[in-house]
């Protein structure tokens, strides 16, 4: 057991690497982000300095990943997500994912809209696709207004400004992937068949 435990922290260093090399971040870009020495990340990835919690706490927040795959722990067992709902604006978004950072799936319940709530569109980082559940969504996209129903998929990036809302009657019920920086998703819609009549 103990040479189990020996190995996998030797292993970490190498993980800690190839996790900076794969986001092209240097060692002083991520002294910034953590507040950790250059000199003591450098010791981290080559193992010359044994990772404990107080430094790779940091790590797991500035490459978005969970503590455990920094160390290659093995899995425990459960996989099934069990996450709380988060209500905002009245809108409640069920996490689906659990790792942070990269893709997140939410699925999002929408009540009905009041005539007069806020129509102003956001925008931040990231893109997004967006796939109808049940009901119908109203998407304000820049200058567009679209109406998606039950079955349909919108893609888009979030730094255009947009809103959803939901126009009623009942509730409506999406699906959403979520991914950062402009991340696009591989997921296309085929295009409506043309009428040729």
């Amino acid at each position: 057991m103990a040479n189990e435990d020996t190995a996998a922290l030797a292993a970490v260093g190498p993980r800690l690497r190839a996790l900076r090399h794969q986001r092209g971040t240097t060692l002083t870009q991520l002294a910034d982000l953590t507040g950790i020495s250059v000199s003591t990340l450098s010791r981290l990835e080559s193992g010359t300095r044994k990772p404990t919690l107080e430094l790779l706490l940091p790590l797991a927040r500035a490459y978005q990943v969970q503590l455990d795959e920094l160390v290659d722990a093995p899995a425990t067992g459960d996989p099934r997500v069990r996450s709380k709902p988060i209500v905002m604006h009245g809108i409640t978004f069920l996490p689906l994912t659990r790792r942070p950072g990269g893709l997140q799936a939410f699925k999002l319940i929408f009540p009905p809209d009041a005539p007069t709530g806020d129509r102003t569109q956001q925008t931040h980082e990231g893109y997004e696709w967006l796939y109808v559940l049940s009901g119908r969504l109203r998407l304000l996209l820049g200058e567009n207004d679209l109406t998606l129903i039950s079955g349909e998929v919108a893609e888009f990036d979030t730094r255009i400004p947009h809103r959803i809302l939901n126009p009623g009657p009942g509730t409506a019920e999406a699906l959403v992937l979520f991914g950062p920086q402009g991340e696009r998703l591989h997921v296309r819609a085929r295009p409506a068949a043309s009428d040729k009549g």
